[in-house]
């Protein structure tokens, strides 16, 4: 039987998985295997779950995108847009977890 190779980790892992997104809503996510990532707009469902195998060192069962549009807002008086945002539940095989506080 051939020994199953670590993923190597590569530049654009890291510039399509920017930061793990921290709320309560997220935390109570992470106690049945899922995950929240803040991702680049542009990527695809298959990028990140390759990403996150890569840097995590974890198997990825499924993927759940969430974009949220920029809102419209005032600052002294001022229109401006915020950006807009894209999230990724990642869900996790069984008995794997991520511990998102240690970093990359």
């Amino acid at each position: 039987m051939a020994k199953q190779q670590k993923k190597a980790v590569q530049d654009r892992h890291y510039d399509i998985v920017l930061a793990p997104h921290i709320t309560e809503k997220a935390t109570m996510a992470s106690e049945h295997g899922a995950v929240v990532f803040k991702v680049a707009n542009d990527a695809t469902k298959p990028q990140i779950k390759e990403a996150v195998e890569a840097l995590y060192d974890v198997t990825v069962t499924k993927v759940n995108t969430i974009v949220t549009k920029g809102k419209s807002k005032r600052w002294r008086g001022r229109p401006y847009k915020r950006s807009d945002e894209k999230k990724a539940i990642v869900t996790l095989a069984e008995g794997q977890m991520i511990d998102i506080t240690s970093g990359v």
